[in-house]
């Protein structure tokens, strides 16, 4: 029995296209939030909750709706086209509205003639980000605040600019966004469409893998399925360096250029996808391939009147548990992918496309072997080992400050992004494997339910962290939280892969 990867490869385009997006959206809108309309850690972090709010209520549902759908399309990809294409206008909408803000605070952006003075005269009070409050007029003199330099003689960001300079302007954002409203209320309306466009068909594009692939394979697909997302995001990422969206002379840049080259990406990956997988045929192979090889779902007596099939004590006990490890994990993960363009600003003065490009990359390399390990050892003790990985690298991340070698801060997110891979390819199967073929849906708005819950909670309560005690909780946070999943996990019982008949064991 050998994984048709050609045919996961078409599939998880969708999954391609939709990494691209969160790439994008979690590391320019919480910068767009902060630098251009003055928003603190804190209500920053409740407006990146918001998708998952959404998520909460909409995944489930469209993962259900997708189950009872009968397009002559499939299941799946109707919501897939018609939900990729109303994404990509919104999304490209939101960069208008951003300019519309930007319009109105260019006279501060870094290398506008007088910026500094500019500040300087507005009697900016602001917070350092290790919290401490300062008076621009009182600490400085109108000279001496606007010879701060941007760079420092070693090229680094300096710490008075860090420390003083940009939260003043980021102050001055706010000011102006408070006078006049209506910019951030057109933005959040754009961006309110934009989200409830992605998650429309985010359960049934990540459903259509179990779908199309018998169940003894689907740790091997999903880490394919991973590795598309992930080049999806590395390309993102990538795209951020060449734009320069992580250079702090450009931290009021005009990102409309960025948005609109990420849209043509997504309509280039959904073409693909559209010209490569004819769902309902897939659907049949895969339905053909369980009956070959023996491993094909004994109806109970429930789902043969029709009903769904109900989990046995144990396995509920395990489903419970296996969404409270997605939760636990996700809340330190997301924490971190959400906050991160702002920390290594201010914390770390790095450029975060670079970090983070490293982590994916280091991700799209064990995603394969992941899987691989899985068949052998089982998807929950791989699961654990990912979830030691990625704990030891927030760990050792939270004691990383500004002036770190930038060799160490790059083995740490090595470390991380191959922990995060090692969960994530088999977590989503633990789950599946509890659902029978006419709800995988419904079983992947569960998984995506505990996914979103987590993101829902943990940017406003890492936002308050780093704004009550100090930026630097953030991997604190993140590291308590990843390591709390692997007392949960230890205690699962059921989701393993299952071994396969005897007449797959001859084949």
């Amino acid at each position: 029995m050998k994984l048709n990867y050609k045919r996961v490869i078409c599939v998880g385009f969708a999954f391609f296209l939709i990494s691209a997006f969160w790439q994008a959206y979690d590391t320019i809108i919480p910068k767009i939030l902060t630098d251009k309309f003055g928003l603190n850690q804190a209500v920053s972090g409740a407006v990146m909750a918001l998708d998952n709010i959404l998520a909460l209520f909409m995944l489930p549902l469209f993962g259900t709706l997708s189950d009872k759908c009968n397009s002559k399309h499939g299941k799946r990809t109707p919501f897939i086209l018609i939900g990729t294409l109303c994404a990509v206008v919104a999304f490209v909408g939101m960069s208008f509205a951003d300019n519309a803000q930007l319009a109105k605070i260019e006279a501060v952006a870094p290398g506008a003639e007088n910026a500094q003075v500019v500040l300087y005269d507005a009697n900016l009070k602001a917070k350092t980000p290790d919290g401490e409050e300062f008076s621009v007029c009182e600490k400085f003199t109108k000279e001496e605040f606007a010879a701060i330099e941007m760079y420092g003689e070693d090229g680094n960001v300096t710490e008075e600019y860090t420390n003083y300079v940009v939260p003043a302007r980021q102050d001055y954002a706010r000011k102006t966004m408070e006078q006049n409203p209506s910019t951030l209320i057109v933005f959040m309306l754009v961006l309110l469409l934009t989200l409830l466009s992605m998650a429309t068909f985010r359960s049934p594009a990540v459903a259509l893998m179990p779908d199309v692939t018998v169940k003894p394979l689907r740790s091997k697909a999903n880490s394919i399925i991973n590795l598309m997302g992930a080049a999806g995001g590395i390309i993102v990422l990538i795209l951020g360096m060449i734009f320069g969206t992580g250079k702090s002379q450009n931290a009021l840049m005009s990102y409309t250029a960025f948005f609109c080259v990420i849209a043509g990406i997504m309509l280039l990956a959904l073409c693909i996808f559209k010209l490569t997988v004819n769902e309902p045929k897939l659907v049949a192979e895969m339905e053909a391939d369980t009956k070959k090889y023996g491993i094909e779902e004994t109806p109970d007596e429930e789902e043969a009147a029709g009903g769904s099939r109900k989990l046995s004590r144990g396995e509920f006990v395990s489903l419970i548990l296996i969404l409270a490890s997605v939760a636990l994990w996700y809340m330190g993960y997301n924490a971190v992918t959400s906050k991160y363009s702002v920390y290594a600003s201010t914390v770390l003065n790095l450029d975060y496309n670079l970090t983070l490009m490293i982590a994916t990359a280091a991700a799209i390399v064990c995603y394969v072997p992941a899987g691989m390990l899985a068949s052998k050892f089982g998807r929950k003790k791989t699961i654990l080992g990912g979830i030691i990985l990625l704990g030891s690298a927030f760990l050792l991340a939270s004691f990383a400050r500004s002036g770190w070698p930038v060799m160490a801060m790059n083995v740490i997110f090595v470390m991380a992004g191959m922990g995060w891979a090692t969960i994530n390819v088999n977590s989503y199967p633990m789950v599946v494997e509890l659902s029978r073929g006419g709800d995988v849906g419904k079983y992947t708005g569960f998984y995506y339910t505990a996914s979103m819950a987590a993101q829902t909670v943990t940017p406003m309560l890492s936002g308050l962290f780093m704004e009550v005690i100090a930026m630097e909780s953030l991997f604190v946070y993140a590291t308590i939280m990843v390591l709390s999943a692997f007392f949960t996990m230890f205690c699962v019982k059921h989701g393993d892969s299952k071994p396969v008949g005897k007449k797959a064991e001859a084949e």
